[in-house]
């Protein structure tokens, strides 16, 4: 996944630190991912959630706000206002690279931010919210303790994270007055809310309220024990996969088709959690699975085994096969399946140099329909002339080059 840094005016001129995510193949749509309070572009879970849809094609611009991260600017004179327009000025930055955007997601206040921008963003077509409040002023409780001091004086010191922050009475006076159940009503795009029911910081019952206030389409996934900042990778692979299957609903995902002749095209092999194998198995942007090993070795378990892959193509193309010459011949065949098996077995039990192992694929092919036992003996044969299994029993030739 190509990353590109940018930067790009703020709504005070101030210029904003960005990363475009870009597919590496046909760019077929683009997204803007805004972080929590006093996040930034660079949080874990915003990392992983921009990869996965940049593997579907999906281009994703994650910035800090003014005054955060790497963007200048004074976070002390930024509010919620603030963030809106920071994110309207996205677009309009995405707007003059023709890749205006049509996703919008938003993480925290981040989700409540990209609520309010989306009616404002004429090319949105989707929104997507992680943890977000329903009321931005839910963020006022980080810091209660010093409301009185920020009213009284103009601004206070307060710590968010365990970082020092300066928040001032414009802050508090800006929050206060958003009303965003009235602009969710409003909402012309598709809606996907994604909250976590332990999420100790914004109650889920935020996001019932964001649901409710909502007109269809709207949808509501839960993201079972995560916390707030999505901190676990599997979490944040989850969200991802979510985002990546719901969106293709609403927005264009075709890619365009290849020329005639040309080759089926890249599967793209990428880890998914370095800690273990996990694996993002990516063959265009449509279609996408899981890799793994099994927990006894050191695996997660989450997705098939190479060696499973590999009996999954024999036993698919098996499949086709007997069904297109059984198409062809109008036999009554109404339905086939394959069980495959793979091992290692001794060269004595097999055709292979003494000594050595040689990888077996034991297929079970099962037919059901009201054919012949001539017909059923030709399927069988027809079943070796599948391709896969051609490439399997033959030599075959890996070129490595090291990119």
């Amino acid at each position: 996944m190509p990353t590109e840094r940018i930067t790009f005016a703020g709504h005070a001129g101030d210029t904003l630190a960005a990363r475009l995510d870009m597919p590496e193949g046909p760019h077929l749509a683009t997204a803007i991912f805004a972080h929590c309070f006093t996040c930034s572009k660079d949080i874990p879970a915003a990392r992983r959630i921009a990869a996965r849809l940049a593997n579907m094609g999906i281009a994703v611009l994650r910035f800090d706000f003014t005054g955060l991260g790497h963007s200048g600017g004074e976070f002390a004179n930024t509010h919620f206002s603030s963030n809106v327009a920071d994110l309207i000025a996205a677009a309009n930055y995405l707007e003059t690279r023709e890749m205006a955007p049509s996703l919008m997601i938003g993480h925290s206040l981040g989700g409540a931010a990209v609520l309010r921008a989306a009616t404002q963003i004429a090319s949105s077509r989707a929104v997507v919210t992680l943890g977000a409040p329903s009321d931005p002023a839910h963020v006022v409780h980080q810091f209660d303790d010093h409301r009185n001091a920020i009213i009284k004086n103009g601004q206070a010191m307060v710590s968010l994270g365990g970082r020092p922050f300066e928040i001032k009475k414009a802050f508090l006076e800006d929050i206060s007055d958003q009303n965003l159940r009235a602009c969710i009503a409003n909402l012309k795009q598709a809606l996907l809310v994604l909250h976590a029911p332990r999420d100790n910081t914004v109650s889920i019952t935020n996001a019932a309220q964001i649901f409710e206030a909502a007109k269809h389409p709207k949808s509501f996934v839960t993201l079972d024990d995560a916390d707030h900042l999505i901190t676990n990778p599997q979490d944040a692979n989850y969200a991802a996969e979510v985002i990546a299957s719901w969106v293709g609903r609403y927005l264009e995902l075709t890619p365009p088709a290849p020329p005639p002749g040309a080759p089926e095209g890249i599967v793209r092999v990428s880890e998914a959690n370095s800690e273990g194998f996990l694996q993002d198995v990516n063959a265009g942007p449509l279609h996408h699975a899981l890799a793994d090993e099994p927990l006894a070795y050191g695996g997660s378990n989450r997705g098939m085994t190479p060696y499973g892959f590999l009996s999954a193509g024999l036993g698919a193309c098996t499949s086709m096969t007997i069904r297109m010459y059984s198409r062809r011949k109008n036999w009554p065949l109404d339905h086939v399946w394959v069980d495959v098996s793979h091992d290692k077995i001794h060269a004595a039990d097999a055709v292979a140099p003494a000594g050595q192992k040689v990888d077996q694929f034991r297929r079970v092919i099962h037919l059901e329909g009201a054919l012949t036992q001539e017909q059923r003996a030709r399927l069988l044969e027809i079943s070796d002339r599948c391709p896969v299994h051609r490439t399997l029993e033959q030599s075959s030739e890996v070129v490595t080059l090291l990119a």
